[in-house]
């Protein structure tokens, strides 16, 4: 890592980029997915994905993988491709619409990937779009670009994505909001989820855009403003980041994390909570065990009226994958408490404003 912080200092970013990922491994092909992950020392942030076909549209009835019912409309579900364009660049996405949508304003969760997957990957391992046909919502998945990362990474260790109107936050907002002038959306339930750098990214966006978003998700991800470059953003994957940083409104934040984590330091997750939850007394703190599954360590933190702040789930044995996904997509542990359901019931608990 001494040559990759040399070449940063002289400012060759591209050089130093190659050097780390040298030194971490970025690239090679990993093991097949079997639930688990490597958690070796050549990870960063996420390591190659395997390629994963089309995610097709959640069908009527029982939804395989997860033996969840979806709705039985008779109407088909979308998944379509489209693309936004700002002045802070150009990006691919995938929206799922559940059967049966129509004028009724239906809640979008926003998801976003870790570096090397895409949104057909994403939707597959997190069985997001089953889901959403079962419970009516909507989900849009921005693709990150090889263009704009290499490893297809959200770039929230960058300064220059990390601040509302620039960069990344300002071109995944204005998606956001293009999806929700296209198609029947609440406003006061709009959500955002990531894995790794796209947890990273969804902090960002919670922090930059409190107005848009009612709730965020955070699954192995960092703290918004925990590194501002790349020696910063190693540092904070190890878990020696510093302070990250406080803003005046804060929107609930559920995080997930396994403490067996060794691409991105479980005290990352810690950081999520405690910025989501300023002022918060001892949390509750909570057991769960579940036949054949990982147990896990749920603390809800609440302000001095009892409102929760944040839910931090900790996965006992888990690595850097999204807990109870399915094996169809990347980086994913069957083993673990279901990630999506527990997001899901957390954001549909925080509207942006109660309903009278």
């Amino acid at each position: 890592m001494s040559e990759a912080n040399r070449l940063t200092r002289a400012g060759d970013l591209h050089a130093a980029t190659a050097a780390i990922q040298s030194a971490l491994g970025i690239g090679r092909t990993p093991a097949a997915n079997d639930g688990a992950l490597r958690t070796g020392a050549d990870e960063v942030v996420d390591v190659q994905a395997r390629t994963v076909a089309d995610a097709a549209p959640a069908l009527p009835g029982v939804v395989a993988d997860t033996g969840r019912t979806a709705i039985d409309t008779g109407a088909p579900a979308q998944f379509t491709a489209g693309s936004f364009a700002t002045k802070a660049g150009r990006r691919d996405y995938k929206l799922f619409v559940p059967a049966g949508a129509g004028s009724q304003p239906l809640p979008l969760v926003v998801m976003l990937h870790g570096c090397t997957q895409d949104p057909d990957d994403f939707a597959a391992g997190t069985a997001m779009n089953e889901l959403a046909q079962a419970q009516g919502f909507c989900v849009l998945y921005p693709a990150q670009s090889q263009q704009a990362n290499p490893q297809r990474c959200w770039n929230w260790f960058k300064h220059s994505h990390q601040e509302r109107g620039r960069g990344e936050p300002a071109l995944l907002a204005g998606m956001t909001h293009q999806v929700m002038e296209q198609h029947a959306i609440d406003a006061d339930r709009v959500y955002v989820a990531g894995l790794s750098a796209g947890g990273a990214m969804a902090a960002i966006l919670g922090d930059t855009y409190p107005d848009l978003y009612a709730a965020v998700g955070v699954h192995s991800g960092l703290a918004a403003g925990s590194a501002s470059d790349l020696p910063s953003a190693l540092a904070a994957m190890q878990g020696k980041s510093g302070r990250a940083r406080t803003s005046a409104r804060h929107v609930p934040t559920i995080v997930f994390h396994g403490d067996a984590d060794s691409t991105v330091h479980p005290s990352n997750g810690e950081q999520v909570a405690a910025a989501s939850s300023p002022g918060a007394g001892a949390p509750d703190v909570q057991q769960h065990e579940q036949a054949g599954k990982r147990r896990s360590t749920r603390r809800v933190h609440r302000d001095a009226t009892g409102k929760v702040l944040a839910e931090h789930w900790v996965v006992h044995g888990a690595a850097h994958a999204w807990s109870g996904g399915s094996a169809r997509g990347s980086y994913t542990d069957a083993r673990g408490p279901d990630a999506s359901i527990e997001m899901l019931r957390f954001f549909m608990e925080h509207p942006r404003r109660p309903a009278q």
